[in-house]
């Protein structure tokens, strides 16, 4: 198990194997606030050692093939073995976060069939202490090194929580798909800054300024601040089918793979939470969003809206690609509809 800790009470930026769920005693802490420290002093007992994946990694690998298939679905084209052909006119419409948010394929089967591993929900089932979870409608990313139409995105580093929310709220997750090594993509975050999180809002901004949205942004004379604490950058580094967990309140970005990339970093974003946290206008969004196949943020149970539904391109036009509904609809089962909050526990 690869993992980083801070000598706080979380995890900041973790790989987290089955082994260590199944074996962990079972507390009676109620909050991931109460039960963090637990979680801590198991970690320091692994050190470094093999990561236990949460999806069998020819599973994972099935899940990225069928990714690309999706990917491959927009342009006759495009071809996953030519890298000429990894130009925008042959893609679909990507956010500026490299991420694939419109065409339904948040709602696609391959999406929440990788949502509904067992391994998956059990780690966060683990970590909330409750089976009766909601899901995020979050996005999938496909990162191309070395496109020639695209060049690398300067880093971006910001937090996925208001300053008004103090202490631990959203657990971010990644399903990751493919390698990620020290030349590919992969998420970079900043160990240890969750807990400077309150210190810095506190003492070093101006409360008039504060969102209640959960993002955040920080300048890059802001980062000298926590280069001043000690803190640098960390890229994770993973294989397929591990799962990559962190603190809402840790500053992290997408990290570009280098021109000596060749990995396609395929990965989907995922966030767990208990069902019980949300309130009765976040679950009717909820079923709103579904209901028009559509993406929200990284959090499960608030923050909930959706982003914009219909691909455009450039110019701002519709593309004439777009789709309204996935291509391959997921399987309607009960534990879908309660992770997607449509039906009650």
């Amino acid at each position: 198990m690869f993992l980083m800790l801070s000598p706080q009470n979380w995890t900041l930026c973790c790989f987290v194997s089955e082994a260590w769920f199944a074996n962990c005693e079972r507390a009676s802490y109620h909050t991931v606030k109460d039960f963090l420290p637990a979680l801590v002093t198991e970690f320091f007992g692994f050190g470094n050692q093999e990561v236990t994946s949460f999806i069998p990694q020819s599973r994972a690998l099935e899940y990225q093939q069928r990714a690309f298939a999706w990917a491959s679905s927009f342009s006759s084209a495009f071809n996953i073995d030519d890298p000429s052909t990894w130009t925008a006119s042959n893609l679909p419409v990507q956010s500026k976060l490299i991420t694939f948010d419109q065409y339904g394929v948040v709602h696609e089967k391959f999406m929440w069939d990788a949502r509904l591993e067992p391994g998956v929900i059990s780690a966060f089932a683990k970590i909330w202490e409750t089976d009766e979870l909601f899901v995020s409608f979050d996005s999938l990313n496909i990162t191309f090194p070395n496109r020639q139409d695209k060049p690398p995105r300067a880093p971006w580093p910001h937090v996925d929580q208001s300053p008004f929310k103090r202490g631990l709220y959203c657990v971010q997750g990644i399903i990751n798909l493919s390698s990620a090594g020290p030349e590919a993509g992969s998420l970079m975050c900043l160990p240890g800054s969750h807990a400077l999180y309150d210190e810095f809002f506190d003492e070093h901004t101006d409360p008039a300024t504060w969102e209640t949205k959960d993002w955040r942004r920080f300048s890059e004379a802001e980062m000298g601040w926590w280069k001043a604490k000690g803190l640098s950058p960390m890229k994770v580094q993973a294989e397929p089918g591990d799962l990559i967990l962190w603190d809402s309140r840790t500053l992290h970005w997408g990290g570009e793979p280098t021109s000596k990339s060749e990995v396609i970093r395929t990965i989907i974003y995922a966030s767990y939470s208990p069902a019980r946290l949300a309130s009765p206008e976040a679950i009717e969004d909820k079923k709103r969003v579904f209901g028009v196949y559509g993406a929200t943020t990284h959090w499960a149970h608030d923050n909930i809206f959706s982003r914009p539904n219909t691909a455009r391109l450039p110019d701002g036009s519709v593309d004439p690609r777009n789709r309204e509904r996935p291509a391959e609809m997921p399987d309607m089962t009960d534990q879908l509809k309660k992770l997607a909050g449509l039906v009650p526990y």
